[in-house]
């Protein structure tokens, strides 16, 4: 008898039985259903139970975003505006997050040593360095392996308006793969049967019958590869409630209007109703960063887009009382060189970025780092990625420095870095 392989299980039983609904929603639960047993909590109450990661891919510019030096010859004649933290300014353009800059810290002084694209966003997203002997998991696969599964029906790892290079699961294995969504303007992918209900169920009692002619003297090899947890949790998902969490729809029209009429914004709009349906990391992207041209024509379009949906989120989230739960982080591969090249755009910088954090336990109205307006000296107290990581990881109540085995025998820890204490500590 041949050996019996769990995804060959579900190709052919899919295929013999026309369950064509089977498509990426069933792939994905295919993965999720072969074992994802809660890790340990640091302690008995973390701070944040979700994460928010809001993907600025390209490279954001932190002159014109985070970091603006009005007046000096790298800002190329950006202004800024204060905000509701005294001293503390952001690009103009960001009039309704310089409100909300009382539950927001900056990092002004990542550095890195990836000024490539692809290498970059693995970095910024697993706090690891490319390395070709392990895949490392992003954030939020390591949140998924780690906290408790809870009540949720849907992938509890979703990507909105994906990048091409979207959160994995790593090591910890592809199952803790981001679920791919679109504009939430949408529907959930591969979530409705164009069958009929009394067809799809005839077809399902003839899958039964199958897998059970099939079974027959090989049930602990066929119990082994979950097959009908897979079955029956894709049917979960394809009749849950929780797919409402998608429909953007749903919320007043006051609600939707606050983040924007934009892709991103729903996006946003989405992940605030995703965590609430108990979902533990949503990453939504907002692309168009890469500006080598016309830098200061597409970051002010790029921020039009972002300042009301990241204010937006974070006033919903504070008026549901859910922000102390759920940490949102706003960041991209790296920033943009602090002078403009000939063609009005600036390059890649890995060398004094900005990223935003606010909620799960990061004290709000910080600034950390300071960059030089000259562009010539590098920038003070710089944090390394690896420390960015460890602090979200403390913020949900995983032990960074936890050893796990890689499927070839490698042990590695979820983050060689240290908690940024300034971002924790009252």
């Amino acid at each position: 008898m041949e050996p019996l392989n769990r995804r060959q299980l579900i190709r052919s039983t899919a295929t013999l039985a026309g369950a064509t609904w089977l498509t990426p929603v069933g792939q994905w639960l295919a993965r999720a259903s072969e074992g994802n047993a809660p890790g340990a909590l640091m302690g008995d109450s973390p701070r944040a139970q979700s994460v928010i990661v809001l993907w600025m891919s390209g490279g954001p510019s932190q002159l014109e975003t985070f970091d603006p030096h009005e007046g000096s010859r790298i800002a190329g004649g950006t202004t800024q505006i204060a905000t509701a933290i005294k001293g503390v300014y952001l690009a103009s353009g960001f009039e309704s997050l310089a409100e909300e800059m009382g539950s927001v810290s900056l990092i002004r002084s990542m550095v890195s040593k990836e000024g490539d694209h692809e290498r970059g966003t693995y970095n910024l997203k697993t706090g690891f360095r490319p390395d070709p002997t392990v895949i490392h998991p992003s954030l939020g696969a390591v949140a998924c392996h780690e906290l408790p599964i809870g009540h949720a029906e849907i992938p509890r790892h979703v990507s909105i308006l994906s990048s091409q290079w979207p959160a994995r699961g790593g090591y910890l294995g592809d199952k803790f793969d981001a679920f791919l969504m679109n504009d939430p303007a949408g529907p959930v992918p591969d979530t409705k049967s164009y069958m009929s209900p009394e067809r799809e169920k005839r077809r399902l009692s003839g899958l039964d019958i199958i897998e059970e002619s099939f079974a027959s003297g090989r049930a602990k090899r066929v119990g082994e590869t979950l097959h009908r947890e897979t079955m029956r949790g894709a049917l979960r998902m394809m009749t849950s409630e929780q797919l409402r969490a998608f429909d953007v729809s749903l919320e007043p029209q006051s609600v939707r209007d606050s983040y924007g009429d934009s892709p991103f914004g729903r996006g946003c709009l989405a992940a605030r109703r995703l965590v609430e349906a108990g979902v533990r990391c949503v990453e939504v992207t907002l692309g168009g960063w890469d500006t080598h041209a016309n830098n200061h024509q597409f970051c002010a379009a790029n921020v039009r887009l972002l300042d009301p949906a990241f204010s937006g989120l974070l006033k919903d989230l504070r008026q549901r009382k859910m922000l102390d739960k759920t940490l949102v982080i706003c960041m991209g591969e790296f920033g943009r060189s602090p002078s403009i090249n000939p063609t009005g755009g600036r390059d890649h910088w890995p060398s004094g970025f900005s990223i935003a954090l606010a909620g799960g336990g990061i004290r709000g109205g910080r600034v950390l780092g300071e960059t030089d307006p000259d562009g010539k000296e590098e920038p003070k107290n710089p944090i390394k990625v690896a420390d960015l990581h460890s602090t979200v990881l403390e913020c949900l109540g995983i032990d960074h420095k936890k050893i796990n085995q890689t499927p070839i025998g490698r042990t590695v820890k979820f983050s060689e870095g240290d908690p940024v204490r300034a971002l924790l500590d009252a």
